[in-house]
Parts: C-alpha cells; structure tokens; sequence
C-alpha cells in the first residue's frame, strides 16, 4: 500500500512532468536539439549558473558546517535568533530577498559605497550571484549536518585529546570523517537549489548576456518570445547536467559508506 502510494506520487509530481519536458524536446531532432544547446548564450547561461551554483555550494559546506557546529557545541545569548535565522530564507520570498541583496550591494547601497572604492563591485556581476546562492543555500547545510553533529559525544573528542590528539587531529580525523556524508547531501541540496535558483538572482545579476545571465533567465526569455522548443531544449541541458552531478555526489557518498561505514 505505501509503496504503491508513493510510487503514484512520484510519478505524478516528478516523473510525468520530466517525460513531458523530454517529449517536447524530442520534437525539435537532434540537429536543432544541438544548434540550441552549443549555442553560444545558451553555454554561457548554463556556465554561469552551473559555476556559481558550485561556488555558493562550496562555500555554504563549509560555513555551513562551522555554524552547525557553533549552535551545537556553544551556548551564547541570542542563540535560539541566530538558530530561527538560519531558516529564514526558506520563509522569506526569493524575490524580496534579491531586491534586498540589491540594495546592499549596489555601488551606492549601504556595503557596496564602501566597496566600491576599493575597485570591487558584486552587484550586477556573477559575483552577485554567488552571494545570492549563498543566502538561499545555506540552511540546506546546516540542517542536513547539525542533526548529525548533535549525536557525536563530547567523549568521543575528550578521548582524541587524551590520547595525545591535537586540535586540528582531532577535527580532521575523527569529526569530519562522520560529519562528510550529511555535508555531502548539504552540499548537493544547496547545488540543486542554486542552479535552478530565479527570483534572487535576476535583481543582483544584471542580466547580461554572456556576462551574468543565467539559465533559468534565458529560459523565461525564451519563453516570453514564444520559443517554446528553445526553452524546452535548454530546460532538458539543464536537466542532464544537473541529474549527472547529482548522481555523482550520490555515488561519493555510497563510496565513502562502504569504505569507512558511516551513514547519512
């Protein structure tokens, strides 16, 4: 009964619009398939938020998994806010969180007129974007690892330290090891969630072709000239590239299970 209730939700809600997408693009053969796939706005929209994705990702893994660490291990005056903030941009509207992001970063909002001096500009540059995929990828990390985190006993670190094991050792060799596979997931959830990401992005980003257009945007734009078969083709690109990355991290983590025994 579960199993056929969740495979009846699984089809309707995942498997039935993905064999639309590839129907659709089935239509256009593979010679048009391919001309809108190399084309040179398509590879560069593509590039840029499959780049900036991996970016935001990486570095939500790893300050994601320092915050994790602090609301376990320290207890602080405004800890239980810092802990309701993490989850704030899965509350928040992603199109408010990128006209705010805007307004910060913009070379006379209230960081940019400080960094624009210094020859540095973020709004309206991939740069942009990376902190966008940041903001919205980050409780991704820290809740797939702080669950994790919080089973490991202090013992385990106090008996690292009584047989010798610096700071560093004991972080390396006997935190991390167990913390990899929840870091893992983190980390592909956060990708997944920056490649397809739209509504923060399009205020920071600019919008320029071959510059800070991405994907997503192109797909919209395609769209509103009713491309449709345009719009499908780079939806079904973005659909392969992201399938394939994700089955890669899932095969990491199966690897690091059957070597060192730890599970998610």
């Amino acid at each position: 009964m579960a199993l056929g209730l969740t495979l009846t939700w699984l089809t309707l809600l995942i498997l039935i619009p993905l064999s639309g997408l590839a129907w659709r693009s089935s239509e256009l053969g593979w010679e048009k398939f391919f001309a809108i796939a190399f084309d040179p706005r398509t590879l560069s929209a593509l590039r840029i938020s499959f780049g900036a994705a991996f970016a935001a990702a990486c570095i939500n893994v790893v300050f994601g998994v320092v915050l994790a660490w602090v609301l376990v291990r320290y207890r602080f005056p405004g800890k239980r806010i810092i802990d309701a903030m993490v989850d704030l941009p899965f509350a928040l509207p992603t199109a408010v969180a990128g006209i705010a992001l805007a307004t910060l970063y913009a070379p006379n909002g209230w960081i940019g007129q400080f960094l624009t001096p210094l020859g540095i500009k973020i709004a309206f540059t991939p740069l942009g974007i990376v902190i966008a995929l940041v903001f919205v990828g980050l409780p991704f990390v820290v809740r797939t690892v702080q669950p994790v985190m919080e089973e490991i006993d202090k013992e385990v670190e106090e008996a690292a330290a009584t047989l010798g094991a610096t700071r560093l050792q004991t972080i390396f060799r006997v935190l991390l090891p167990g913390l990899m596979p929840p870091a893992l997931t983190g980390f592909a959830l956060a990708f997944a969630r920056g490649v397809g990401e739209y509504g923060s992005v399009i205020f920071i980003a600019g919008n320029l072709p071959f510059r800070s257009e991405i994907a997503p945007l192109l797909i919209v734009i395609k769209l509103e000239e009713y491309n449709y078969a345009a719009a499908t083709g780079i939806a079904a690109m973005m659909l392969v590239i992201s399938f394939a990355m994700l089955l890669i991290i899932n095969l990491i983590q199966s690897w690091r299970r059957r070597r060192y025994g730890y599970g998610v």
